[in-house]
C-alpha cells in the first residue's frame, strides 16, 4: 500500500510559512536547500515550503508559478513499475520522465528519486520507492 511520505507548499516567503508551522505545531527543521526551500518534518511526513515555481519547471502546476499554498503531494510505494502501471491504467498524467532525478535533493542531503504525475484535477503528485528525509 502506498503511504502518504511528502507534502509540498509553494509561498512567496518560505522562511515566514517554515515559521509558522514550526512553530504552531512543534515541527522540526530537517534542511535548507540552496534554493531557500525550507524542509519539516512530524518524523513520520515531510513538509517541503518551496519558493514560487516558474514556467520552465516541469511541475509548475494548474495555478501557475505565483501560486501560495499546496503544490504536491508525494506517495512513497514498494515498486514504481507498479505504481506506473496503475497511474497509466487510470489515465494519469506523467510529467516528467522516469528516468529524471529530483535534483533538489542533490548533495546537500539524501538523493531521491521520484516520478512527477497529475491527476483528474492536474494535483501533482510524486512518486517514489525511496521517500523523503523526515528525521535528521
Amino acid at each position: 500500500m502506498a503511504k502518504i511520505r511528502h507534502i509540498a507548499l509553494t509561498a512567496k516567503d518560505p522562511d515566514a510559512v517554515a515559521a509558522f508551522y514550526r512553530e504552531a505545531f512543534d515541527l522540526e527543521e530537517i534542511r535548507r536547500s540552496d534554493n531557500g526551500a525550507v524542509f519539516l518534518s512530524d518524523g513520520y511526513i515531510n513538509l517541503a515550503i518551496l519558493n514560487y515555481k516558474t514556467n520552465a519547471d516541469a511541475d509548475v502546476g494548474p495555478n501557475g508559478p505565483n501560486y501560495d499554498g499546496i503544490h504536491h503531494i508525494g506517495f512513497q510505494v514498494d515498486d514504481l513499475e507498479s505504481a506506473s502501471n496503475k497511474l497509466d491504467k487510470v489515465k494519469g498524467k506523467r510529467l516528467q520522465s522516469r528516468d529524471a532525478v529530483d535534483a533538489a535533493m542533490g548533495p546537500q542531503g539524501p538523493r531521491n528519486f521520484e516520478m512527477k504525475w497529475a491527476g483528474p484535477s492536474d494535483v501533482v503528485i510524486d512518486v517514489s520507492h525511496t521517500g523523503w528525509q523526515t528525521s535528521k
